[in-house]
């Protein structure tokens, strides 16, 4: 009788914890669990009922990772400064939260080096505030234009903040921050508030909102001034989040009407429809991460939710159980 070793030429390995690293078609015996385990890539991407947030709210903002989440604002009834930070399976509050508690703000930057600006206090503001991983320190200087309904993209020292409301109009105000100062830039080509963003201060990537209507325009980003994409959301909505690069960029969630979990997929030119929606259908969410490994937290239904998914993209490595009867 063939045996494994004689047909692949080596053993299965006997681990005590699943590998760090594994390849694809890997199988091993997890001797802690008492599993056998296999490695394979996902055909369409899928999203992963993770824990709740502590705070069910919307209108949040989102930075960092998949592994190395952060969420803070946003409304609870009320206008929150509440912080939370994820490690890849539950949310701990943080025991610092917002100098100003808002919601409709803008995030960007990573678990322990985190910008929060704009938002609706009320009234709207534009306080700008960093966070270093534990204590939120708020900067002087706030936004050229004050709104909220805002997005942002990049880093906390080289951020890009655009979009939004001021109470009155929709924006298409788009002003850099250089980690201490904002600078006004050229405006969006079409002005709108509860859309999504992500990328870089020199490649930021606008996607959706509301106009008098949803939009699925998408705007592409230089450095110094923006450019419609020939490619559109397949799903014209509001109130989405957004995760990546301008290249390999995710939308998720938003408002049609009704609540969508609906996903797409950008390539830098064009959105593709995933087949797979996220299990809470939601809008005014948080989201982060990139387009392989998104996390997406909170939002409305309504009513509130605190419900937070995992996405991992096609393409990508996960570890399966083998079952046998």
């Amino acid at each position: 009788m063939a045996t494994y070793k004689g047909i692949q030429g080596f053993s299965i390995q006997n681990l005590s914890a699943d590998p760090s690293n594994p390849i694809e078609g890997q199988v091993w015996y997890n001797s802690t669990s008492n599993v056998w385990k296999v490695e394979e890539t996902t055909a369409a991407g899928a999203w992963a009922t993770g824990n709740n947030l502590n705070t069910a709210r919307n209108q949040l903002a989102g930075a960092g990772t998949q592994t190395v989440g952060l969420a803070f604002g946003g409304d609870d009834n009320l206008p929150t400064g509440a912080t939370e930070e994820y490690n890849g399976a539950t949310w701990a509050t943080s025991p610092g939260s917002l100098n100003t508690a808002r919601s409709n703000l803008g995030g960007a930057g990573t678990q322990t080096a985190t910008l929060g600006f704009g938002g609706f206090a009320p009234p709207s503001t534009g306080a700008t505030e960093e966070y270093n991983g534990s204590t939120w320190t708020s900067n002087p200087t706030g936004l050229n234009t004050v709104r909220y309904q805002i997005v942002a993209a990049g880093t906390q020292t080289a951020a890009l903040g655009f979009g939004g409301f001021t109470g009155t109009v929709n924006s298409g105000a788009t002003e850099e921050y250089d980690g201490s100062t904002w600078t006004n830039s050229n405006n969006m080509n079409t002005a709108r508030r509860r859309l999504a963003g992500c990328g870089t201060q020199t490649a930021g990537l606008a996607i959706g909102g509301l106009t008098t209507t949803q939009v699925g325009a998408t705007e592409e980003y230089d450095g110094n001034s923006w450019s419609t994409s020939p490619g559109s959301l397949n799903t014209a909505r509001r109130g989405l989040a957004g995760c990546g690069i301008q290249t390999a960029a995710l939308a998720f969630g938003g408002f049609i009407p009704p609540s969508t979990g609906a996903t797409e997929l950008y390539d830098g030119t064009s959105w593709t429809s995933s087949p797979v929606s996220m299990s809470t259908a939601r809008n005014e969410l948080g989201g982060c991460g990139t387009q392989a490994l998104a996390l997406a937290f909170g939002g409305g239904i309504p009513p509130l939710t605190g419900a937070t998914e995992e996405w991992t993209g096609p393409g990508a490595g996960v570890t399966k159980t083998i079952t046998v009867s």
